[in-house]
C-alpha cells in the first residue's frame, strides 16, 4: 500500500553535504559596451544638474520638491510619524555606517564566492568613488536647504547630496558585482534594476526629511550610478590584473582554506 494513502508520511530528503555545493571559479563578465552606454547616459545627466543649479534655474523645482510633502504654516510633514520614522530607515541605508558595512559585507561574500575580480572591482569603485564625491562637493559648494524644518541631522555642503552618491555607487555596483554569478540577463537585469530603485528611494528620502534639494539629489544619484557602471566597463582589467597576482591568492580565504 502506498504510505500516502495509508497515514505515514515520508522522509524528507538529507541536505546535500557542503562538499557537492559548486561555486563558480569566475563569474561572468558584464557588457562594457552597454555598462558605458548607461553611463554616458547618467553622467549627461549629472552635467546638466550641474549647469542648471550653478545657472540658478532650479529654484522653483527645488522649492516645489522640497513643499511637497509639508502642510502648514509650521511647514511640518504629512503622513505622520510612522512615514516619518519610514523615511529615516530609508535614509539609514545610504548613511556612511551602514553603507560602508554593506560594502564591506558584499566584498568578503565575493571573495568566499572566489569571484576575486568581483571582490576587487567593487572595492575599487567604492573607495575611489568616495574621492570623486567629496571632490564634487568641493566644485559648487551650495549651502543646505532651509525653506522646511530639516527632519534629520546633515552636515557639509548640499550638492551632490552624499547619501544619493553613495547609495547609487555601493548598491548598484554590489548589483553589478554579483550579477555575475548569473550568465541569465533576466536575473542580471533584475538585480540592477532593483538597486537602482532601492538607491533612488535613499536618495529622494534626503528631500522629505527637507536637508537636500530635489537637483541636489538627482544630480548626487546620477554622478553615483554613473560611476558604479564606468568603474564595471574601465576598471575590470586592473581588477582582474590584481585579483589574479599572487598577493591576492595569499590574502583569498578560500585559497587558504584549500591549503
Amino acid at each position: 500500500m502506498d504510505k500516502s494513502q495509508s497515514g505515514q508520511t515520508t522522509e524528507p530528503d538529507a541536505p546535500l553535504p557542503a562538499e557537492t555545493v559548486s561555486l563558480p571559479a569566475r563569474g561572468f563578465t558584464i557588457d562594457r559596451s552597454k555598462a558605458l552606454i548607461a553611463a554616458g547616459v547618467l553622467w549627461a545627466i549629472w552635467g546638466v544638474m550641474i549647469w542648471l543649479v550653478t545657472q540658478g534655474r532650479t529654484e522653483s523645482f527645488d522649492h516645489s520638491g522640497l513643499l511637497l510633502y509639508r502642510a502648514g504654516v509650521d511647514l511640518q510633514p504629512l503622513g505622520g510619524n510612522m512615514l516619518e520614522e519610514a523615511v529615516r530607515d530609508v535614509t539609514a541605508l545610504g548613511g556612511f555606517f551602514l553603507s560602508t558595512i554593506a560594502a564591506g559585507a558584499a566584498a568578503i561574500a565575493l571573495l568566499f564566492l572566489r569571484l576575486r575580480r568581483e571582490a576587487m572591482l567593487f572595492t575599487l569603485t567604492v573607495v575611489l568613488g568616495w574621492g570623486l564625491n567629496a571632490g564634487m562637493k568641493l566644485i559648487v559648494g551650495r549651502e543646505r536647504p532651509t525653506l522646511v524644518p530639516h527632519l534629520t541631522e546633515a552636515a557639509g555642503y548640499s550638492f551632490p547630496s552624499g547619501h544619493s552618491f553613495a547609495s547609487a555607487m555601493i548598491y548598484i555596483g554590489m548589483a553589478l558585482a554579483f550579477a555575475s554569478l548569473s550568465s541569465r540577463h533576466s536575473v542580471r537585469y533584475t538585480l540592477i534594476g532593483s538597486a537602482m530603485v532601492i538607491s533612488a528611494m535613499i536618495a529622494w528620502s534626503r528631500v522629505m526629511l527637507g536637508v537636500h534639494f530635489p537637483s541636489d539629489v538627482i544630480a548626487g544619484w546620477s554622478g553615483g550610478a554613473a560611476w558604479a557602471f564606468t568603474a564595471a566597463a574601465l576598471l575590470y582589467e586592473p581588477a582582474k590584473r590584481a585579483a589574479d597576482s599572487e598577493t591576492a591568492h595569499h590574502l583569498d580565504p578560500m585559497e587558504r582554506h584549500a591549503r
